[in-house]
């Protein structure tokens, strides 16, 4: 169902609809002159004004409205979509996925206890500290995470 304030003017005259099947909730509603399309107005999904709907999941959720026993319509429509989006879970990121992952390892390292070897105590003349390691960076990864 889509307002038609705007378009009563054009009251029985052929119209050209076209859509973006990625949005449905907008129609561009087009007059013809001669051999032109001439654009007269969009017109927008009544109850859906602020929503982004593609036909896909316009399909989707009428089936399932349907399966529910209701009458399909843009507020049973709209109703089913804020449900699926109410318990839509939010995948974590990679990062922060490692994140947790690190925590559990620092947690488990700490819980080990570690005893002593019984051995010889090796000394070293010339012993020097192990250079320490550079810290890496996925540059994947950090483009995924900031949108590089």
């Amino acid at each position: 169902m889509y307002r038609g304030e705007l378009l009563a003017g054009y009251a029985g005259e052929s119209v050209v609809l076209r859509y973006d099947p990625r949005d449905i909730t907008t129609i561009l509603v087009y007059r013809i002159e001669g051999d032109k399309e001439v654009f007269i107005a969009r017109a927008y999904a009544q109850d859906l004004e602020t929503e982004k709907l593609s036909l896909d999941e316009a399909k989707a959720s009428s089936r399932k409205v349907r399966e529910a026993g209701k009458a399909v319509s843009n507020r049973s429509i709209l109703a089913e979509v804020r449900e699926r989006e109410t318990f839509q879970t939010q995948k974590k990121t990679k990062k922060e996925r490692q994140k947790v992952e690190q925590a559990e390892v620092k947690k488990s390292k700490q819980l080990i206890p570690v005893e002593p070897e019984e051995s010889v105590e090796a000394v070293s003349i010339d012993s020097e500290p192990e250079p320490e390691m550079p810290e890496v960076f996925d540059y994947e990864q950090m483009r995924e995470d900031y949108g590089w």
